[in-house]
């Protein structure tokens, strides 16, 4: 058990989250692999807590920190509405049709004509709607940084406790409570605050998703932000059996070959191919023709959505 911080924000946010029993853990768009250590530590300790936690993503986030399996990208709390989900790519479905045989009520996906038919191992279900006691944003400089996960849930979030945990330079400071330290160099040591502040035991899991959260941050320790409070951060976590592991880098983060310098030779119009060169009159007639071309074939924008039908009747 770690001692508790004197920040005087975290008693707030440990009274938010202690006297709510259902809570949302929401991540940016794109998040980064700090941002995902952070929220999956936070939610493991939630749970820990014996709250009703969900955590949530508008995008969707691949890594291999405990806890990742379990972020979702609708907000669903609880709630009465069953989401039945599988894989899907436009084109692939025909039709989906409903019948009640009895007591059974049968749901027909019937996939069009070349394509494989669906695996029951890939169908999910979970459950949407459902109301919550209290927002903690991880990493989010303002609420419009979250993309669909607010601005098509803006009712549910009206009125709600949020925790705003951040350390962006541009935090617009909205939540309710807002625990941002713009000095940090990174946003896993602020969630390690917060966990020790509701004296949660840290177990391996949570300490290694924050290790690597902070590692990933400060590019191993190396950034110019990292300080002793980082060091000192980085020994509570290894103390509590942290693996030291850094996780690759997400597709969405720019690779670090981008930022080298390209030395192109130059190429005198000399060597150039003569077929490279073509007519300016030549290029604007196979444009007019592709233009004409692409005109007569035009189809209606909804051709590859499956068509869903009630008993065999189109609704």
């Amino acid at each position: 058990m770690f001692p508790t911080s004197q920040n005087p924000t975290l008693p707030k946010v440990s009274e938010v989250i202690t006297k709510g029993s259902t809570g949302v853990i929401a991540l940016p768009q794109n998040p980064t692999v700090d941002a995902i250590g952070a929220a999956t530590a936070l939610y493991l300790s939630l749970l820990k807590m014996g709250k009703n936690c969900i955590i949530i993503s508008s995008t969707q986030v691949k890594s291999d920190l405990a806890g990742t399996d379990k972020i979702q990208n609708t907000l669903a709390v609880g709630g009465d509405n069953l989401v039945v989900s599988f894989p899907y790519s436009d084109g692939t479905i025909d039709k989906i049709d409903y019948n009640i045989q009895g007591d059974k009520f049968n749901l027909v996906i019937t996939p069009r004509p070349g394509f494989q038919k669906l695996n029951p191992n890939q169908v999910t279900y979970s459950y949407s709607g459902g109301t919550f006691d209290f927002l903690i944003t991880i990493d989010a400089p303002n609420l419009n940084s979250l993309g669909t996960i607010y601005t098509e849930n803006q009712a549910q979030f009206q009125g709600k406790e949020t925790i705003n945990i951040d350390r962006h330079l541009t935090n617009a400071f909205f939540g309710t409570v807002n625990f941002v330290n713009k000095t940090s160099s990174s946003t896993s040591e602020l969630v390690l605050k917060v966990i020790k502040e509701l004296q949660v035991e840290m177990d391996k899991d949570i300490a290694t998703n924050l290790y690597a959260g902070v590692a990933a941050a400060t590019n191993t320790f190396t950034s110019y932000s990292v300080n002793a409070e980082t060091f000192e951060t980085i020994a509570q976590l290894l103390k509590a059996g942290a693996t030291k592991k850094t996780p690759a880098p997400q597709s969405q983060q720019p690779s670090p070959t981008m930022n080298r310098p390209v030395f192109n030779k130059p190429i005198s119009p000399v060597n150039q191919p003569a077929t490279e060169r073509q007519p300016l009159q030549n290029i604007a007639t196979v444009e007019s023709q592709e233009s004409q071309s692409k005109e007569g074939a035009q189809s209606p924008q909804d051709w590859l959505k499956p068509n869903i039908f009630k008993g065999g009747g189109l609704v």
